[in-house]
């Protein structure tokens, strides 16, 4: 008898996409996540779960999801956290994981693995009002037939930083894969402003984001002091900005996140 599977605003959505998304119930609870979330781009207050994709249930939920939303209990299906997201911003999302879908495909869905996907959106949190969240999401395993089985899922508060939902869609790359693409799914349809940073760029306006210094940037890429300095005056210039946390709001609000 199959399983049972807890339906949520994007399973349709899914599911329409068979060659990606797997529904073979055989998904590994010993997924490695230390690892992604040492990486990952905190910028405030975070939590994390896994989506198991065959049955849409939740596993790896840190206990900061209950503090952060005022939550009772640990959330167990996909649905629990789409209840949380401002009811204005459930039509962005399915527009936005369309948009990923999408671009995936043209990509190649084999390099699911070594592909991110980031986009905002606003949360109901613990005293009942909405902060704007970002979203990450990072492809953790494939099943026998190569589809996705597992999610691993971060939200970080950004309230603090902007509350600019730019409806931009960033793909990309993970370890060596170099991808970039910014999908913007805003109403006006306006161009996305370009700032042509480069890779060494993004990997330091990352760690700046962590809030390392200099010289920890310099031992962490194997640069120098001095390589860093000039590339953080090259970020405030082309961003127009005149110090870190200025660069970071610009750069969120303007989707290089």
């Amino acid at each position: 008898m199959e399983k049972h599977k807890p339906r949520h605003l994007l399973a349709d959505l899914w599911e329409s996409y068979p060659e990606a998304v797997s529904n073979t119930y055989t998904v590994s609870q010993s997924t490695p996540i230390g690892k992604y979330i040492a990486d990952i781009l905190a910028l405030g207050p975070f939590y994390h779960y896994v989506i198991n994709i065959p049955d849409y249930s939740l596993s790896h939920i840190s206990e900061r999801t209950l503090d952060i939303h005022g939550l009772a209990d640990y959330p167990t299906t996909l649905q629990n956290i789409m209840d949380l997201i401002h009811p204005d911003d459930l039509g962005f999302v399915v527009d936005a994981e369309r948009a990923t879908l999408e671009k995936l495909k043209e990509i190649g869905f084999r390099y699911q693995l070594s592909l991110k996907t980031s986009y905002c959106f606003r949360m109901r949190i613990a005293d009942g009002s909405y902060h704007l969240f970002h979203h990450q999401a990072i492809h953790l395993s494939k099943d026998a037939q190569g589809r996705m089985a597992t999610t691993l899922n971060i939200h970080t508060d950004i309230q603090h930083i902007t509350q600019v939902n730019n409806r931009i869609v960033l793909i990309s790359g993970v370890g060596e894969r170099t991808d970039y693409c910014q999908i913007n799914l805003s109403r006006q349809h306006s161009r996305i402003p370009t700032i042509p940073l480069s890779k060494r760029e993004r990997e330091i306006l990352k760690l700046l984001s962590q809030g390392l210094s200099n010289q920890q940037i310099s031992e962490q890429l194997f640069i120098s002091d001095h390589t860093v300095r000039t590339h953080r005056r090259n970020l405030l210039k082309k961003t127009a900005t005149n110090n870190s946390r200025n660069l970071i709001r610009e750069c969120l609000e303007q989707g290089l996140f």
